[in-house]
């Protein structure tokens, strides 16, 4: 269970990278939309495991606040 814990805490993570980081933009939506997908998956991971995942939950909250923001951009400058 840890390992898995692990990498699904960490997918996310690479992903929000990865959208943050794309030089084509041509691709950027995908990678936004992906990240997106993973970050809502480990919210919904986190509310069924008991504990404190306060910091982890603010940081998904953070990472879909700037993914927002950056398909915002993206929009404004593709119309």
């Amino acid at each position: 269970m840890f390992v898995a814990s692990t990498i699904a805490q960490n997918n996310w993570k690479v992903l929000y990278t990865k959208a943050l980081h794309e030089p084509n933009r041509d691709q950027l939506p995908e990678r936004i939309c992906t990240a997106q997908r993973e970050i809502e998956l480990r919210a919904r991971q986190l509310f069924q495991l008991s504990g404190d995942h306060v910091e982890e939950e603010q940081a998904l909250r953070d990472a879909l606040y700037a993914l927002h923001a950056l398909q915002t951009c993206l929009d404004l400058h593709t119309n």
